[in-house]
Protein backbone atom coordinates (compact mmCIF):
# COMPACT_ATOMS: atom_id res chain seq x y z
CA UNK A 1 0.00 0.00 0.00
CA UNK A 2 1.39 3.39 -0.97
CA UNK A 3 0.79 6.51 1.14
CA UNK A 4 -2.36 8.50 0.42
CA UNK A 5 -1.94 11.73 -1.49
CA UNK A 6 -1.69 14.64 0.97
CA UNK A 7 -4.68 17.00 0.94
CA UNK A 8 -4.84 20.63 2.14
CA UNK A 9 -7.18 21.51 5.02
CA UNK A 10 -10.81 21.96 3.98
CA UNK A 11 -11.40 25.30 2.33
CA UNK A 12 -7.74 25.89 1.54
CA UNK A 13 -6.01 25.44 -1.78
CA UNK A 14 -2.61 23.77 -2.02
CA UNK A 15 0.27 26.20 -1.56
CA UNK A 16 3.15 26.54 -3.99
CA UNK A 17 5.57 23.64 -4.04
CA UNK A 18 9.09 24.44 -2.85
CA UNK A 19 11.70 24.73 -5.55
CA UNK A 20 14.35 22.08 -6.02
CA UNK A 21 17.18 22.32 -3.48
CA UNK A 22 20.70 23.41 -4.27
CA UNK A 23 23.52 20.98 -3.50
CA UNK A 24 25.86 22.18 -0.73
CA UNK A 25 29.55 22.65 -1.31
CA UNK A 26 32.23 20.21 -0.10
CA UNK A 27 33.67 20.27 3.42
CA UNK A 28 36.50 17.70 3.18
CA UNK A 29 34.50 15.25 5.32
CA UNK A 30 36.22 12.21 3.79
CA UNK A 31 39.64 13.68 3.09
CA UNK A 32 42.15 10.92 2.29
CA UNK A 33 39.74 8.01 2.88
CA UNK A 34 39.48 5.14 0.39
CA UNK A 35 35.84 4.47 -0.51
CA UNK A 36 34.49 1.53 -2.54
CA UNK A 37 31.06 2.06 -4.12
CA UNK A 38 29.06 -0.66 -5.86
CA UNK A 39 26.52 -0.07 -8.64
CA UNK A 40 28.12 3.32 -9.24
CA UNK A 41 27.49 3.63 -12.99
CA UNK A 42 24.50 5.40 -14.50
CA UNK A 43 22.51 8.23 -12.96
CA UNK A 44 21.28 6.76 -9.68
CA UNK A 45 22.23 6.89 -6.02
CA UNK A 46 25.44 4.91 -6.56
CA UNK A 47 26.99 7.44 -8.94
CA UNK A 48 25.86 10.32 -6.74
CA UNK A 49 27.43 8.60 -3.72
CA UNK A 50 30.72 8.15 -5.57
CA UNK A 51 30.67 11.77 -6.73
CA UNK A 52 29.84 13.18 -3.31
CA UNK A 53 32.54 11.06 -1.66
CA UNK A 54 35.05 12.29 -4.24
CA UNK A 55 33.95 15.89 -3.70
CA UNK A 56 34.52 15.40 0.03
CA UNK A 57 38.13 14.39 -0.59
CA UNK A 58 37.87 10.59 -0.77
CA UNK A 59 39.86 8.34 -3.08
CA UNK A 60 37.01 6.51 -4.79
CA UNK A 61 36.93 3.01 -6.26
CA UNK A 62 33.81 2.41 -8.33
CA UNK A 63 32.26 -0.81 -9.59
CA UNK A 64 29.26 -1.91 -11.60
CA UNK A 65 28.09 -4.93 -13.57
CA UNK A 66 27.72 -2.78 -16.71
CA UNK A 67 31.25 -2.24 -17.96
CA UNK A 68 30.56 0.44 -20.59
CA UNK A 69 28.54 2.62 -18.21
CA UNK A 70 31.19 2.06 -15.55
CA UNK A 71 33.81 3.53 -17.88
CA UNK A 72 31.56 6.51 -18.56
CA UNK A 73 31.10 7.04 -14.82
CA UNK A 74 34.87 6.99 -14.30
CA UNK A 75 35.29 9.66 -16.98
CA UNK A 76 32.58 11.80 -15.38
CA UNK A 77 34.22 11.52 -11.96
CA UNK A 78 37.57 12.47 -13.48
CA UNK A 79 36.01 15.79 -14.46
CA UNK A 80 35.15 16.37 -10.78
CA UNK A 81 38.42 15.30 -9.16
CA UNK A 82 40.93 15.70 -11.99
CA UNK A 83 41.93 12.06 -11.54
CA UNK A 84 40.24 9.05 -13.10
CA UNK A 85 39.19 6.67 -10.31
CA UNK A 86 39.90 2.95 -10.26
CA UNK A 87 36.92 1.27 -11.92
CA UNK A 88 36.47 -2.49 -11.42
CA UNK A 89 33.63 -4.36 -13.16
CA UNK A 90 31.73 -6.41 -10.58
CA UNK A 91 28.51 -8.41 -10.59
CA UNK A 92 27.60 -8.75 -6.92
CA UNK A 93 25.93 -12.12 -7.56
CA UNK A 94 29.32 -13.63 -8.42
CA UNK A 95 31.55 -14.22 -5.38
CA UNK A 96 34.78 -14.29 -7.40
CA UNK A 97 34.03 -10.85 -8.85
CA UNK A 98 33.27 -9.41 -5.41
CA UNK A 99 36.56 -10.77 -4.09
CA UNK A 100 38.37 -9.35 -7.13
CA UNK A 101 36.86 -5.90 -6.50
CA UNK A 102 38.10 -5.72 -2.91
CA UNK A 103 41.45 -7.37 -3.61
CA UNK A 104 42.07 -4.91 -6.45
CA UNK A 105 41.14 -1.93 -4.27
CA UNK A 106 43.52 -3.15 -1.56
CA UNK A 107 46.33 -3.77 -4.02
CA UNK A 108 45.92 -0.29 -5.51
CA UNK A 109 45.41 1.76 -2.33
CA UNK A 110 46.57 -0.42 0.58
CA UNK A 111 43.41 0.04 2.66
CA UNK A 112 39.63 0.34 2.45
CA UNK A 113 38.12 2.89 4.81
CA UNK A 114 34.51 2.91 3.60
CA UNK A 115 32.33 0.50 1.61
CA UNK A 116 29.07 1.83 0.17
CA UNK A 117 26.96 -1.19 -0.76
CA UNK A 118 24.45 0.23 -3.19
CA UNK A 119 23.68 -2.60 -5.63
CA UNK A 120 20.02 -3.57 -5.75
CA UNK A 121 17.24 -4.55 -8.13
CA UNK A 122 13.50 -3.94 -7.96
CA UNK A 123 10.50 -4.64 -10.13
CA UNK A 124 6.72 -4.91 -10.10
CA UNK A 125 4.96 -8.25 -9.63
CA UNK A 126 1.95 -9.40 -7.61
CA UNK A 127 2.77 -12.34 -5.36
CA UNK A 128 0.32 -14.66 -7.13
CA UNK A 129 1.99 -13.99 -10.48
CA UNK A 130 5.60 -13.74 -9.29
CA UNK A 131 7.90 -16.48 -10.54
CA UNK A 132 10.60 -18.14 -8.47
CA UNK A 133 13.14 -16.57 -10.82
CA UNK A 134 11.78 -13.04 -10.26
CA UNK A 135 11.89 -13.55 -6.50
CA UNK A 136 15.35 -15.13 -6.49
CA UNK A 137 16.93 -12.56 -8.80
CA UNK A 138 15.84 -9.60 -6.66
CA UNK A 139 16.89 -11.33 -3.43
CA UNK A 140 20.25 -12.43 -4.87
CA UNK A 141 21.27 -8.98 -6.06
CA UNK A 142 19.71 -6.83 -3.35
CA UNK A 143 20.19 -8.89 -0.20
CA UNK A 144 22.73 -11.62 -0.88
CA UNK A 145 24.82 -9.23 -3.00
CA UNK A 146 24.98 -6.83 -0.06
CA UNK A 147 26.00 -9.74 2.18
CA UNK A 148 28.81 -10.77 -0.20
CA UNK A 149 30.16 -7.22 -0.37
CA UNK A 150 29.92 -6.78 3.40
CA UNK A 151 31.74 -10.04 4.01
CA UNK A 152 34.58 -9.06 1.69
CA UNK A 153 34.84 -5.53 3.04
CA UNK A 154 34.66 -6.52 6.70
CA UNK A 155 37.50 -9.01 6.36
CA UNK A 156 39.83 -6.22 5.23
CA UNK A 157 38.49 -3.74 7.78
CA UNK A 158 38.86 -6.20 10.66
CA UNK A 159 42.50 -6.71 9.67
CA UNK A 160 43.21 -2.97 9.76
CA UNK A 161 41.10 -2.35 12.88
CA UNK A 162 38.89 0.35 11.38
CA UNK A 163 36.33 1.03 8.69
CA UNK A 164 32.76 1.97 7.88
CA UNK A 165 30.05 0.09 5.97
CA UNK A 166 27.12 2.06 4.53
CA UNK A 167 24.33 -0.06 3.03
CA UNK A 168 21.49 1.16 0.86
CA UNK A 169 18.16 -0.09 2.19
CA UNK A 170 14.70 1.38 1.52
CA UNK A 171 11.66 2.61 3.41
CA UNK A 172 9.92 -0.40 1.88
CA UNK A 173 11.80 -2.42 4.46
CA UNK A 174 9.29 -0.83 6.88
CA UNK A 175 6.31 0.05 4.71
CA UNK A 176 4.00 -2.16 2.68
CA UNK A 177 3.41 -1.60 -1.03
CA UNK A 178 1.57 -3.75 -3.52
CA UNK A 179 3.62 -5.62 -6.13
CA UNK A 180 6.86 -4.99 -4.21
CA UNK A 181 7.05 -8.02 -1.90
CA UNK A 182 10.37 -9.32 -3.28
CA UNK A 183 12.06 -5.92 -3.13
CA UNK A 184 10.57 -5.07 0.29
CA UNK A 185 11.64 -8.43 1.70
CA UNK A 186 15.16 -7.94 0.35
CA UNK A 187 15.47 -4.43 1.79
CA UNK A 188 14.08 -5.53 5.17
CA UNK A 189 16.78 -8.19 5.06
CA UNK A 190 19.42 -5.53 4.40
CA UNK A 191 18.22 -3.68 7.49
CA UNK A 192 18.46 -6.80 9.67
CA UNK A 193 21.83 -7.69 8.18
CA UNK A 194 23.08 -4.17 8.96
CA UNK A 195 22.03 -4.38 12.61
CA UNK A 196 23.53 -7.84 13.16
CA UNK A 197 26.79 -6.95 11.41
CA UNK A 198 27.13 -3.83 13.55
CA UNK A 199 27.16 -5.95 16.71
CA UNK A 200 29.83 -8.26 15.29
CA UNK A 201 31.94 -5.43 13.87
CA UNK A 202 32.06 -3.11 16.89
CA UNK A 203 34.88 -4.97 18.70
CA UNK A 204 36.99 -4.57 15.55
CA UNK A 205 36.54 -0.79 15.41
CA UNK A 206 34.18 -0.98 12.43
CA UNK A 207 30.80 0.75 12.13
CA UNK A 208 27.87 -0.52 10.00
CA UNK A 209 24.85 1.64 9.14
CA UNK A 210 22.30 1.98 6.35
CA UNK A 211 20.20 4.62 4.64
CA UNK A 212 16.55 4.01 3.77
CA UNK A 213 15.41 6.34 0.97
CA UNK A 214 11.78 6.70 0.00
CA UNK A 215 11.65 8.07 -3.55
CA UNK A 216 14.80 9.26 -5.33
CA UNK A 217 13.99 9.56 -9.00
CA UNK A 218 16.39 8.75 -11.80
CA UNK A 219 15.86 7.47 -15.37
CA UNK A 220 16.02 3.78 -14.44
CA UNK A 221 12.81 4.08 -12.40
CA UNK A 222 10.92 5.06 -15.54
CA UNK A 223 11.55 1.53 -16.80
CA UNK A 224 9.99 0.08 -13.64
CA UNK A 225 7.09 2.44 -12.90
CA UNK A 226 4.75 4.20 -15.37
CA UNK A 227 4.80 7.99 -15.36
CA UNK A 228 1.40 8.33 -13.68
CA UNK A 229 2.49 6.08 -10.80
CA UNK A 230 5.70 8.09 -10.35
CA UNK A 231 3.68 11.31 -10.33
CA UNK A 232 1.38 9.89 -7.65
CA UNK A 233 4.33 8.78 -5.52
CA UNK A 234 5.96 12.20 -5.87
CA UNK A 235 2.80 13.97 -4.77
CA UNK A 236 2.55 11.70 -1.73
CA UNK A 237 5.89 12.96 -0.43
CA UNK A 238 5.71 15.77 2.11
CA UNK A 239 7.59 18.23 -0.09
CA UNK A 240 5.61 17.23 -3.18
CA UNK A 241 8.74 16.03 -4.93
CA UNK A 242 11.13 13.13 -4.95
CA UNK A 243 14.57 13.33 -3.38
CA UNK A 244 17.51 14.26 -5.53
CA UNK A 245 19.97 11.38 -5.63
CA UNK A 246 22.64 13.61 -4.10
CA UNK A 247 20.37 14.23 -1.12
CA UNK A 248 20.53 10.50 -0.35
CA UNK A 249 24.27 10.52 -1.05
CA UNK A 250 24.75 13.33 1.47
CA UNK A 251 23.43 11.10 4.25
CA UNK A 252 25.73 8.32 3.07
CA UNK A 253 28.64 10.75 3.30
CA UNK A 254 27.63 11.69 6.85
CA UNK A 255 27.48 8.03 7.89
CA UNK A 256 30.85 7.40 6.25
CA UNK A 257 32.45 10.38 8.00
CA UNK A 258 33.82 10.84 11.51
CA UNK A 259 30.78 13.02 12.31
CA UNK A 260 28.81 9.79 12.89
CA UNK A 261 31.54 8.14 14.97
CA UNK A 262 29.11 6.94 17.68
CA UNK A 263 26.51 5.56 15.27
CA UNK A 264 26.35 1.88 14.35
CA UNK A 265 23.52 -0.52 13.61
CA UNK A 266 21.29 2.40 12.61
CA UNK A 267 18.89 2.62 9.66
CA UNK A 268 18.52 6.30 8.73
CA UNK A 269 15.34 7.19 6.89
CA UNK A 270 16.09 9.63 4.05
CA UNK A 271 12.49 10.56 3.61
CA UNK A 272 9.98 13.28 4.26
CA UNK A 273 7.77 10.63 5.88
CA UNK A 274 9.37 8.51 8.55
CA UNK A 275 7.70 5.08 8.79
Amino acid sequence: MTPADPQPPEGQSPGPRPSAPVAPGPHALLEGKVVVVTAAAGTGIGFSAARRCAEEGAVVVISDAHERRLGEAAEALAEVTGTKPLAVPCNVTVEAQVQHLYDTAMAEHGRIDVAVNNAGLGGNAPIVDMTDDQWSTVLDITLTGTFRCMRAGLRHMYAQGSGVIVNNASVLGWRAQADQSHYAAAKAGVMALTRCAAVEAAPHGVRVNAVAPSLALHPFLNRVFPDDELDRLRQAELFGRSAETWEVANVMVFLASDYSSYMSGEIVSVSSQHP
